[in-house]
């Protein structure tokens, strides 16, 4: 008989896949440990500095013995709060209250997956457009809720398909994840169509959480919409933002959640039991960013849209379809036969280890991102068109040993 095990996890485990991005990024460290200059279109990892006015403030405050213990208030400081809702009015005329509106979270990755432990549980449902980065869908396994995914695009199927399952389910879903700027594909949002998921939203009694991750990324004049200037969008739910992009501070892990008070509140109560907040010097810069850096986000857009238009035009000298992304850090391309019967994942393996180019493949973002690659604009352009010279090199080789 043999013996009971010890080491035993949930079950929850199971429904967990390796995190693929985990593993590329693994493979790329093993890589650059033995020598290889890997360049690492893989990750969203800004390389670009953090604003030096932002940094000098956290030195400044990280100096004083005072900030280095738990923070007062764990939803995040009074000024600061202030300060996203002085960001908010700025940027999108949209009016919040400080206090009960908005709540700063240790990155935005982070508050979604507390805020799906705050709402769901088994035998809820949430619908989350696929592709999807990880987070949105996983968040939610992990809470122990049904996941039914929906493609984005395009936009007016995306509603159709909404109503139908509303109504064919029972009970209905009680959250739609959404996700524009959309990471990974680069749709766009708009503000007809967030007009359109309120009145569904109300109509059919679920809830909504908006990723707003790349508000401020956004190229050719396009201007990204806030879900919450949709006429009783705060009646329905919330919107997640992050420092980690717009100012280059991804991994100080601060993101923020504002939007429905009450969903709020559930947000605060379950982090009370998870964390004491984040480190007050890196609120204090955060406040700095809020208020000082909106040049400095002009300065970094200009920035990814150059490099944005070096790796479509070098893709398309390859011969590979592209279309420019409107937003965003990254160019969602689909490989092109007969390089896409390897799949994804075997593809970009095979760029890791004969073009030394990280890319992340699209079977990471869900089934329906099968046949795509995702790749970061993070790198300068010199590094880009590196990174396009040897993948093309690499699937001259392939070709040359007959692997398509």
């Amino acid at each position: 008989m043999a013996e009971d095990k010890i080491i035993r996890f949930a079950s929850r485990m199971e429904q967990l896949p390796p995190y693929l991005f985990g593993m590329i990024n693994a493979m790329k460290m093993e890589k650059r440990r033995n020598g290889d200059d890997v360049i690492d279109l893989g990750m969203g990892n800004p390389m670009d500095p953090t604003p030096e006015t932002v940094v000098d403030k956290l030195v400044e405050v990280a100096q004083n013995p005072k900030t280095h213990g738990y923070p007062t208030a764990s939803s995040g400081m009074k000024n600061l709060k202030r300060e996203i809702a002085l960001y908010y009015k700025r940027h999108y005329d949209i009016g919040l209250d400080a206090q009960t509106e908005t709540i700063f979270t240790i990155g935005s990755k982070e508050g979604i997956s507390h805020l799906s432990l705050a709402l769901l549980g088994p035998g809820d449902s949430v619908l989350v457009p696929g592709p999807a980065f990880p987070i949105h869908i996983y968040a939610a396994v992990i809470a122990g809720a049904n996941v039914v995914r929906i493609p984005i695009a395009p936009a007016e199927s995306f509603l159709k398909r909404i109503v139908n399952i509303c109504e064919s389910f029972y009970p209905g879903p009680k959250v739609l994840m959404i996700n524009y700027p959309h990471n990974p594909t680069g749709e766009l949002g708009s503000l007809d169509l967030f007009k359109e998921i309120v009145v569904l939203a109300k109509r059919f009694k679920f809830m909504v959480i908006h990723d707003f991750a790349y508000s401020m990324i956004t190229f050719d004049g396009y201007k990204a919409p806030s879900f919450l200037e949709a006429p009783g969008a705060k009646d329905v739910g919330v919107e997640f933002g992050s420092f980690s992009k717009s100012y280059n501070m991804a991994g100080w892990r601060m993101g923020y959640c504002v939007g429905n008070a009450e969903i709020i509140a559930a947000l605060a109560k379950i982090k009370g039991y998870f964390d004491y907040g984040i480190f007050s010097a890196i609120q204090i810069a955060g406040i700095i960013a809020l208020r000082d850096c909106d040049d400095t986000i002009t300065r970094q857009v200009e920035i990814y849209q150059s490099r944005r238009d070096t790796l479509c035009s070098g893709l398309e000298r390859m011969g590979w379809p592209v279309k420019s992304p409107g937003a965003g850090m990254f160019v969602w391309v689909k490989i092109p036969e007969p390089y896409a019967k390897m799949g994804s994942m075997q593809f970009a393996i095979e760029m890791m280890n004969r073009a030394n180019v990280a890319v992340a493949p699209g079977v990471g973002f869900s089934e329906e991102g099968e046949g795509f690659l995702r790749l970061a604009l993070v790198e300068n352009e010199e590094r880009l068109r590196q990174a396009i010279r040897q993948m093309r090199k690499a699937i001259q080789d392939m070709e040359k040993e007959g692997i398509f």
